[in-house]
């Protein structure tokens, strides 16, 4: 049969007419349901892909599913929240998933409004990454639909977890800087007042992760935090305040590799060269530490490996609502490169 003129949507009856079947022989295969022999579902697939027939979300969405997954980004300008969408789509490209991304940005207004706007839309699960909202929120969200949050530490009986180890991070960080001589060793952070956000933020577990090397490494009277914020800004303004003490550091750990562009930013300006003057650190290993006009030592948190997991916790979670809560904590590892350097005599 002809196909017919494409001036409006195709519909399942188009399919089943092209095909030559009934509207519930198409159903069957759309669903994968018992019923549909091979040979029927080759030539419904075969109509389904010269029509360019496209289901209705919503009208899945009637029937139970959706198959769309909503990832939740806290700002879509780091470097390495690309690297977790990755390795959620990549877990999912083989499946009838299909992913769709909202902006959080840093806020819990912002991260309420694209959530609960997910949840209208009838996604099947979320994952949120790095929410700022309060944990009871996010428990109130996992209620109403299958939720990972990724990059909060606290454990909850309603979410699974994915999180890098940001203790070990940073101190594979200041063990490195240390064993290369360096004493004053200063720590941008990203600035944190909520008592719970305080627990379970990886910005607050890489500060007292660094707190607590700089101490084992019997550097406890050298510890230099600035609080700034998470992104380029921060980093200038952190790198900034640092540059104006009486005696600068030797080496700056940014708390991730978007502090770190900012720092480089202000020692440029500051006529000061990395690794020959200060040596700088980030964490995340994000694309942009691997550039070799930046070569960023940094802490490889494996982006990754933390989106491939986040989507397998996601659909056994929308497989199983019931099974008890888990949490992924993966390992992290130090990636030299040539920021960092013996220090200065």
């Amino acid at each position: 049969m002809e196909p017919p003129a494409q001036s409006r949507r195709v519909t399942i009856v188009d399919v089943a007419r092209h095909a030559q079947v009934s509207t519930t022989a198409v159903s069957k295969v759309l669903r994968n349901a018992y019923g549909a022999s091979p040979a029927m579902r080759e030539k419904v697939q075969r109509s389904i892909a010269e029509l360019g027939y496209r289901p209705y979300a919503a009208a899945r969405g009637l029937r139970g599913q959706t198959y769309t997954i909503g990832v939740m980004l806290p700002d879509i300008r780091n470097p390495f929240f690309p690297d977790i969408v990755d390795g959620v789509t990549d877990w999912f490209k083989d499946t009838d998933y299909q992913v769709l991304l909202g902006p959080g940005c840093n806020g819990e207004e912002a991260e309420a409004r694209v959530t609960e706007a997910m949840i209208d839309r009838g996604m099947d699960g979320l994952i949120l990454v790095a929410p700022v909202s309060p944990r009871s929120h996010l428990e109130h969200l996992a209620n109403l639909v299958p939720t990972v949050v990724v990059g909060r530490h606290g454990h909850s009986p309603r979410y699974d977890t994915v999180v890098d180890d940001d203790l070990a991070g940073a101190s594979l960080i200041v063990d490195h800087l240390a064993d290369l001589g360096h004493r004053r060793i200063a720590h941008i952070e990203h600035l944190e007042t909520d008592p719970t956000r305080l627990a379970e933020m990886p910005n607050t577990l890489r500060t007292e992760g660094y707190r607590r090397a700089m101490s084992a490494r019997g550097l406890a009277d050298e510890t230099d935090v600035v609080s700034t914020s998470y992104t380029q800004e921060g980093g200038y303004l952190g790198a900034q305040q640092l540059l104006a003490r009486e005696r600068r550091p030797t080496a700056i750990f940014a708390g991730a590799d978007f502090v770190a562009m900012g720092v480089l930013e202000a020692l440029a300006e500051a006529k000061l060269s990395v690794p020959q003057d200060i040596s700088l650190t980030g964490y995340d290993n994000t694309s942009f530490a691997a550039l070799r006009s930046i070569s960023l030592t940094s802490v490889d948190q494996a982006g990754h490996a933390i989106g491939g997991n986040a989507a397998r916790l996601l659909l056994d979670r929308i497989t199983d609502r019931a099974r008890p809560t888990v949490q992924v904590k993966l390992s992290p590892t130090l990636i030299v490169r040539n920021s960092t350097a013996p220090a200065p005599r």
